[in-house]
């Protein structure tokens, strides 16, 4: 991608990047903007295929240099389309170089340690992309609407206090600066869906058969509790919003768009790490000039 295409990039993602978190308000944040693209889906087709281009040519940079590693994290309500989004923004990277993986209700093994251990055994290696269908921030989101999950944590009583949320994200916000300066490129996306959006995309998997396999029932639960998941999410990107590991408050109701905005996200963050093939030092170029003049020199 040429230097002049990075700004048309850029210019999706202003409104929705949050680094200071102390002024958040949901309520500000639309789930249908398209600002930007005048040409509709086609429009963006053309540049989200120019995106995961590029992407992958720097994903093999970041794999050979072998210094950084990037985690991506992406949070939603149910239907919102974070497994669409992963599958097309990443579709043109190599697989050797990025892992996902998918929390689901935590194990035996996993309730009896810290909320971040399962999260932490999945980080990247340096030189790889790591991405977290849903992560850790479930401890301050479907925990905190539904106690039930709190309860099955084992916690002993004195750590049980009002403060637990708050404590929870300040924990999230070192663990995450150790992280960066370690050299972790964190991106956090979450993907705002309406309410009527997912009500509509909810029906169309229960009115196509091939998409029957999609839909839970604890997904009506979980939409049950739409308010209260709504002023979760308010208050963790609140808290847990910084420079080092920002918020990507995504609109999700046009899913063409927001693959638009994540993929646009992810060229800025790569953009500024200046990546590039490791050079090799001058001593070691006689050696691989031999190599090649030996290889040359075998029969066939």
């Amino acid at each position: 991608m040429a230097d002049a295409s990075r700004p048309r990039f850029k210019q999706f993602i202003g409104r929705t990047k949050i680094t200071d978190g102390a002024k958040f308000d949901l309520k500000d944040h639309k789930t249908d903007w398209t600002d930007g693209i005048t040409g509709g889906k086609s429009e963006a087709a053309g540049l989200l295929d120019e995106g995961v281009r590029w992407l992958a040519e720097e994903q093999e940079k970041l794999y050979a240099q072998d210094r950084w590693s990037v985690l991506l994290i992406f949070q939603a309500m149910d239907a919102a389309g974070k497994d669409g989004t992963i599958k097309h923004v990443m579709s043109g990277v190599n697989p050797q170089g990025v892992h996902v993986t998918s929390f689901k209700s935590p194990s035996a093994e996993e309730l009896d340690h810290d909320f971040l251990w399962r999260c932490n055994r999945a980080l990247p290696e340096r030189g790889r992309i790591g991405i977290f269908n849903r992560s850790y921030y479930e401890e301050v989101l479907a925990v905190r609407v539904h106690p039930a999950y709190l309860e099955g944590q084992k916690l002993p009583e004195p750590v049980l206090t009002k403060d637990i949320w708050k404590q929870r994200c300040e924990d999230i916000c070192a663990y995450e600066r150790y992280l960066a300066r370690n050299g972790t490129v964190i991106l956090k996306f979450f993907l705002n869906v309406s309410k009527a959006e997912q009500k509509k995309r909810f029906v169309e998997r229960l009115t196509d058969p091939e998409k029957h396999w999609k839909f839970s029932p604890t997904d009506l639960k979980s939409r049950g509790h739409w308010d209260e998941y709504m002023k979760a999410y308010q208050d963790a990107i609140r808290r847990t919003a910084t420079p080092w590991a920002p918020w990507y408050v995504v609109p999700a109701d046009q899913k063409w768009f927001t693959r638009l905005v994540v993929s646009s996200a992810i060229i800025e963050a790569l953009s500024s790490l200046n990546l590039s093939y490791p050079t090799v030092p001058a001593s070691r170029h006689v050696e691989l000039e031999e190599a090649r003049k030996r290889l040359l020199a075998e029969d066939d």
